[in-house]
C-alpha cells in the first residue's frame, strides 16, 4: 500500500521591502492614516492594537508604548521612537475632540472612529491601508498584517537579538518569532556559499561556426 506523505501547510509571510513601506505611508489618504500606518510599522503592532491606544498608554518619559490586554489577553511594552511620538504629539493637536468630550483626556482614543467614545475599527484601518497601498502601485497581496511582517523581518536584517524581536511582538514561542529568518531576504542574500570556497574553473564551452554557403 502506498503511503500518502503529510505535507506542511505553513506558508511565508509576506514582506514588504523598506521602499514599498515608504512608499504605503507615502500615499496615505489621510493624516490620521499617515500617523496609524507609521505607528503599525515603526512599533510592529497588530491592527487592533493600533486602534484601541489611548493617551495614557504613551509614555514619553520611558520612551514606550503600553499595549494593554492584547491576543492572548496579555500585556506588553513596546519601543516608542522618536519619529512616532513627534506625529503622536502632531495628531494630538489636529485630532477631532467632538466624540469624547466630558472624558479625561488620558482616557480618550488616540483614533476616535464614528461612534461616540469609539475608535476607529480594524476595517476601517484596513481599508485606509489597502488604499494607500493602491496609491503606491503596490501589486502583491498584501494586508495590513504584512506591516507587522516586514517590521520584524526588517528587524532582525538589522541585526537585533530575536528575543527581542519576540518580546516586542508579543509571542509566546521563539519559534513563532524565528520564522522571519526564513524570509529575512538581506540576510539571506549576503550568506556566502561553500561553492566560493572552491577553487573551480570557469570554462566557456566552444561553439564551431557555421561554414558560409
Amino acid at each position: 500500500m502506498s503511503k500518502t506523505r503529510a505535507f506542511s501547510t505553513t506558508r511565508l509571510p509576506l514582506i514588504l521591502a523598506p521602499e514599498e513601506v515608504e512608499r504605503i505611508i507615502a500615499h496615505a489618504p489621510s493624516f490620521m492614516a499617515h500617523v496609524m500606518l507609521v505607528v503599525a510599522y515603526g512599533c510592529g503592532l497588530r491592527a487592533g492594537e493600533v486602534v484601541r491606544l489611548r493617551v495614557c498608554d504613551i509614555d514619553g518619559q520611558q520612551k514606550i508604548i503600553r499595549i494593554v490586554q492584547s491576543k492572548g489577553r496579555k500585556d506588553r511594552h513596546v519601543m516608542l521612537p522618536a519619529d512616532v511620538h513627534m506625529l503622536l504629539r502632531e495628531w494630538w493637536c489636529e485630532r477631532p475632540v467632538c466624540s469624547d468630550m466630558g472624558i479625561p483626556s488620558d482616557e480618550r482614543w488616540l483614533f476616535p472612529g464614528r461612534g461616540e467614545h469609539a475608535p476607529l475599527t480594524t476595517r476601517q484601518l484596513s481599508r485606509l491601508f489597502h488604499e494607500a497601498a493602491d496609491a503606491a502601485g503596490i501589486t502583491k497581496r498584501v494586508s495590513l498584517h504584512s506591516l507587522r511582517h516586514s517590521f520584524a523581518t526588517h528587524m532582525l536584517e538589522q541585526g537585533t537579538d530575536i528575543r527581542k524581536i519576540q518580546a516586542v511582538l508579543g509571542h509566546d514561542k521563539l519559534d513563532t518569532t524565528a520564522r522571519y529568518a526564513r524570509v529575512a531576504t538581506g540576510l539571506i542574500a549576503k550568506l556566502v556559499s561553500p561553492l566560493e570556497q572552491l577553487r573551480i574553473k570557469h570554462h566557456r564551452s566552444k561553439r564551431k561556426g557555421r561554414s558560409a554557403k
